[in-house]
């Protein structure tokens, strides 16, 4: 009887064991929100539990899980190791996992087949609005900035990763905000500029009061296309790239009208000619910031131009007039980005680059551009 006991905690000490050895919570959206679906076991096709091409964010508890694209564990594959991964789209499977399966724990697997080691969370705070200045990144809480040298002197803040809680106070004390993922290019809204002393990332699996969260980000966080340690890099053939300009302008100017008293020829052809001309005028020996001023001293120098012109036919009484005009003019001045398309290993990717890139991309092993 004893050694049956002993036989029956062994098998459920080696089922306890299994248990805790893999592990792995699969969530809805970024940041371990959303519907989640738990597993201990392979599954070879999301479908059957509601669940296929849903997955944004993913926590591997114990062991190590490979997640796949397509059922069956085929497709595009990644290895997680233990840890919490607030974004699949980092390794490209954002809403595309359809299988996943624990490995063996003696199974060799190479080293290009793992995710990028996780990054719970990561803020960085600027000197200056619109993210200029000096500049202080963490993964880490802060309780104190004065150490950093950084106390109440930010005034524009990216979150990376994580939800991050800044307070006016060191020790997370006075009035605090939480700040989702994204970038904020100003604190005034809040009235935490140049105020911030300490700051700490928020447990992902808590609940937060919605009315401690500030204003929505203006943008969502740029992806961090820094390498890795010890990541092996390839270039990549650029395909395509397209400049985007910005949204067209409006740009205003004030015309001077000339009103003939008791006749109706007034010169108000001559007038609109004049601002016409002297728009293309203000366009041509405008540039940069510049052109605008140009285009608006040019336009009013034109319109005198035309309203001067056939005086003869006019009466000698005339009154003048200011009348306003605007029209939108596309931005031509610079493109706001690249959109740049490349192969790498027979699939196309895509990437916006603020600058034009060459005849290659630098990329890691999963095709994710690098700097």
């Amino acid at each position: 009887m004893k050694t049956e006991f002993r036989s029956l905690f062994a098998l459920a000490g080696v089922l306890i064991a299994t248990q805790v050895a893999a592990q792995v919570t699969f969530y809805e959206n970024d940041d371990f929100r959303g519907r989640s679906f738990a597993t201990q076991r392979q599954i070879g096709d999301f479908g059957r539990y509601g669940f296929n091409d849903r997955a944004s964010s993913v926590e591997v508890v114990s062991g190590r899980w490979e997640v796949c694209e397509s059922i069956r564990f085929t497709g595009r594959c990644m290895v997680l190791r233990p840890g919490r991964y607030p974004s699949l789209a980092a390794m490209g499977l954002n809403d595309r996992v359809s299988s996943a399966r624990s490995l063996n724990r003696n199974a060799r697997i190479d080293d290009q087949r793992y995710a990028q080691p996780v990054v719970q969370g990561q803020v960085t705070f600027y000197e200056r609005e619109g993210f200029g200045g000096q500049s202080f990144t963490s993964d880490r809480q802060v309780e104190n900035f004065q150490r950093q040298n950084f106390n109440d002197r930010a005034s524009s803040v990216v979150v990376h990763t994580g939800q991050w809680e800044v307070c006016d106070d060191s020790s997370f004390r006075g009035r605090c905000y939480v700040l989702r993922p994204g970038q904020y290019p100003s604190l005034n809204s809040m009235g935490l500029n140049d105020r911030i002393s300490s700051a700490r990332m928020m447990e992902g699996n808590g609940r937060i009061d919605e009315m401690r969260f500030a204003p929505a980000p203006a943008m969502p966080a740029p992806a961090n296309y820094r390498r890795r340690n010890n990541e092996r890099l390839f270039e990549a053939d650029v395909t395509s790239v397209r400049a985007v300009l910005g949204t067209p302008q409006q740009r205003c100017w004030v015309e001077q009208e000339q009103v003939s008293q008791g006749s109706t020829n007034s010169n108000v052809p001559g007038a609109l000619a004049g601002a016409v001309i002297g728009g293309i005028l203000g366009h041509q020996v405008g540039g940069g910031t510049g052109k605008d001023l140009a285009t608006v001293g040019g336009a009013v120098a034109g319109a005198a131009i035309g309203a001067t012109a056939g005086r003869g036919n006019s009466p000698s009484q005339a009154a003048m007039q200011n009348v306003q005009r605007c029209e939108n003019i596309p931005n031509q001045a610079h493109a706001d980005y690249w959109d740049v398309a490349y192969t790498f290993r027979g699939r196309e990717h895509r990437v916006q680059m603020t600058t034009p890139p060459g005849a290659t991309v630098t990329v890691n092993a999963q095709g994710e551009p690098r700097s």
